[in-house]
């Protein structure tokens, strides 16, 4: 997948893989530091090809009893904790002490004794919302109290309130891995444990003067034909998706937006909302975008505004007029689907 980018801003417009020239982190003057903060604003244009997934960073630079720092923290929809650690290349994985997988778990331990929202506010996001205030409309909250709000209001349109962190998991992002790091990454990925290799590699389409991509590829997990098939989200009693942090996650490719316009599920000009906030209707423009507030912009950016989070899981939290979700009316025409083709059998 290409991302459209500049150095100093990030674009969500996927571009056609094509000849590309590649570059290195290294030639555009960008340190570990630079990719880190790119990520920690924009880490939402990971999941471009995903967008079932919602994400909340809520820690950066976060270090543990022992002293070790780890890059940054999310809390993702399950209610667990994210770790996500970045590296510019395999040179500098190689060059460390410790290998970065072995080191990853001994931080990913660390967040398992993160036992409810509160401490994770007290521990983490309260120090990260202060240490980027000009992001947050605090008004008269102190940093505690909008860190108790976000958490517990992601949690809760999440349907996580009662799953928090039962698991953690792992995200490694560098712009090369060293053999050894994605042999062990794939091998804890088979035996259970949530570990993602990504690779992000700055590429130029159009010569030097050119526009600057991003190439992300997931290396670890490797996808499996299960995988690619469409399936449904089992609940439980509550109504609550029983996959929600008790299960590793679940990897199905769901039609995107434009089969759900092709379908008739979303309609050029249908006015859409964000699930619990009151004031967040927006237009749809195509399977892209929408207007917002006079703006022209992706589905996850206006997620994103309107919700605060750092990434959004826009299929699960869009809701219509008359308060369905998208995902639902995705589900239930899959399910239809499913009847005809066995009537016809």
């Amino acid at each position: 997948m290409l991302i459209h980018i500049t150095t100093d801003k990030a674009g969500g417009d996927i571009l056609p893989m094509e000849d590309v020239e590649p570059v290195t982190f290294a030639s555009l003057a960008l340190q570990e530091a630079h990719l880190e903060e790119f990520l920690r604003q924009h880490i939402e244009l990971l999941f471009e090809d995903d967008e079932e997934r919602s994400l909340l960073i809520v820690g950066q630079q976060v270090k543990n009893a022992q002293n070790a720092r780890n890059d940054l923290v999310a809390l993702d929809s399950r209610g667990n904790l994210v770790l996500i650690e970045v590296k510019r290349d395999a040179k500098d994985m190689v060059a460390r002490a410790e290998a970065l997988e072995f080191q990853a778990i001994r931080y990913a331990a660390s967040l398992a004794t993160i036992a409810d929202p509160d401490t994770l506010v007290e521990k983490l996001f309260a120090r990260y919302i202060r240490k980027h205030a000009d992001e947050f409309k605090l008004g008269d909250f102190t940093p505690e109290e909008m860190g108790r709000r976000k958490v517990n209001e992601f949690l809760a349109q999440n349907g996580a309130s009662a799953s928090f962190n039962r698991q953690q998991s792992i995200m490694l992002v560098s712009s090369s891995f060293d053999a050894q790091t994605l042999s062990a990454a794939a091998w804890l990925s088979s035996n259970g444990i949530e570990i993602e290799c990504l690779s992000l590699n700055p590429v130029r389409i159009g010569g030097d003067e050119g526009a600057l991509c991003l190439a992300v590829e997931r290396l670890v997990p490797l996808p499996k034909v299960s995988d690619l098939l469409v399936g449904f989200t089992s609940t439980s009693e509550t109504g609550v998706p029983i996959a929600a942090g008790t299960t590793r996650r679940q990897r199905t490719s769901k039609p995107k937006m434009a089969q759900l316009i092709e379908w008739g599920i979303v309609r050029k000009g249908q006015i859409l909302s964000i699930k619990g906030h009151p004031g967040s209707e927006a237009t749809v423009l195509g399977a892209k975008k929408v207007s917002f507030q006079g703006q022209d912009i992706t589905f996850n950016e206006w997620g994103r505004m309107v919700t605060g989070w750092s990434a959004v899981g826009i299929y699960l939290q869009t809701v219509t007029e008359e308060g369905r979700s998208l995902d639902d009316l995705r589900d239930e025409h899959m399910k239809l689907e499913q009847q005809h083709a066995a009537a016809s059998a």
